[in-house]
């Protein structure tokens, strides 16, 4: 499958959502639902085990593609997840 970023697929979020975005972020990381949350040590993508506190928080639909820091968008991750997939949604990332 051809790279969808190569064709321009990536929409641009604005500094300003990104920002207000990435606030959001800080906070809920701090909540005990997110504490709780990452407490399995289980990575949403790949399903292995972690120590917790090495589960970072991955936007499931990325910010910069208009995604939001809500409970509904957020799943802990390992940290090669993570870097996998980057900017993408999660069926461009399987299809690599």
């Amino acid at each position: 499958m051809a790279d969808p970023f190569a064709a321009g697929f990536v929409a641009d979020a604005d500094e300003e959502h990104l920002r207000r975005e990435r606030a959001r972020a800080r906070e809920l990381r701090r909540t005990q639902w997110w504490k709780r949350r990452r407490a399995s040590g289980i990575c949403h993508y790949c399903g292995e085990r972690f120590a917790p506190e090495s589960l970072t928080m991955d936007h499931v639909v990325p910010l910069i593609r208009g995604g939001r820091s809500t409970k509904g968008n957020v799943a802990p991750s390992c940290k090669r997840c993570n870097s996998e997939k980057k900017h993408r949604l999660v069926w461009e990332r399987e299809n690599r």
